[in-house]
């Protein structure tokens, strides 16, 4: 062998080579984290409640229909959610999307009159006094209660409905509002007046970011008992909606119908939650509660 011949060393491997099978693997493991820990127990849950609900609902007696029975009486709704023929008799997507579009505005509007009412009342001791009692009245009144009231008032279902909406999730907007701005840390006021803050900065850069973990809280609290509200308020005043549709449904003897429509508003209600809270984590993100 000739002994000027060298060997070459071996190459190198370079970091771009070894992290992507890094990066693949952690994303692999991530996976199969949401699978086993988020994903398999509701599954296992639901298929166990599933077969229970079969089981106890197929006797020749029983008084509502099982999930097999269900999902055959209810297949073209489920598999043509967006159908139209005219007035009330539309898909299951469109009565949805006529609470949902109520429950946006009502509930924007109580989002804006809510935080604005919660911050006059945690910045001023005298508005405390007189109207957090007032509040604790009204709060307690039932959401229907409002609607004949709303429709004495507004001489429309549509308005009244979105002021029913409005009026339920008001409260828990206010109240925690107010609590999250009675709770900003005292050095975070001194910092505001050693800076010299004027009311526009001091609202932006303290008190909001202060108080945002509380007024999600009742953001979050709020959207759930808006879509719990229109669904009621639904049934009373017609028209399309996802609560006209379970009456109309009852008034028909269509029980199925029934239970897929409450599936859907479970549905739905859930993603609502889940979307006010991402929100607020976003927004809300290395911001400690006071």
């Amino acid at each position: 062998m000739n002994a000027n011949v060298k060997l070459a060393p071996p190459a190198a491997t370079t970091p771009a080579a070894d992290a992507a099978p890094s990066r693949l693997s952690r994303i692999g493991t991530r996976l199969q984290q949401i699978l086993l820990q988020d994903l398999l127990p509701p599954l296992v849950i639901l298929l166990l409640l599933g077969l229970f609900w079969e089981l106890l609902c197929s006797g020749a007696g029983a008084a509502l229909p099982p999930p097999s029975q269900v999902l055959s009486d209810t297949w073209e709704l489920i598999i043509d959610p967006f159908y139209d023929n005219g007035g009330n008799d539309v898909g299951l997507a469109w009565q949805l999307l006529a609470s949902l579009q109520r429950v946006a505005l009502g509930y924007l509007l109580a989002v804006a009159a809510g935080v604005a009412l919660g911050v006059l009342i945690g910045q001023s001791d005298w508005a405390m006094r007189g109207l957090d009692p007032l509040f604790q009245v009204l709060r307690t009144v039932p959401p229907l209660a409002w609607l004949p009231l709303s429709l004495a008032g507004f001489q429309d279902s549509h308005p009244s409905a979105i002021f029913v909406i409005f009026i339920t999730a008001i409260w828990p907007i206010i109240i925690n509002t107010s609590v999250g701005i009675r709770n900003i840390p005292q050095d975070y006021r001194n910092v505001a007046q050693v800076l010299q803050l004027n009311a526009w900065e001091y609202f932006r850069t303290i008190m909001l970011p202060a108080a945002a973990p509380y007024i999600f809280t009742g953001l979050r609290i709020g959207v759930g008992l808006s879509w719990l509200a229109i669904i009621a308020a639904e049934m009373l005043i017609g028209g399309v909606g996802i609560g006209f549709f379970i009456w109309d449904a009852w008034n028909a003897s269509r029980i199925s119908d029934i239970i897929l429509a409450l599936i859907y508003i479970g549905i739905v209600g859930f993603c609502l939650d889940r979307l006010v809270a991402f929100v607020g984590q976003r927004i809300t993100r290395g911001i400690p509660a006071a």
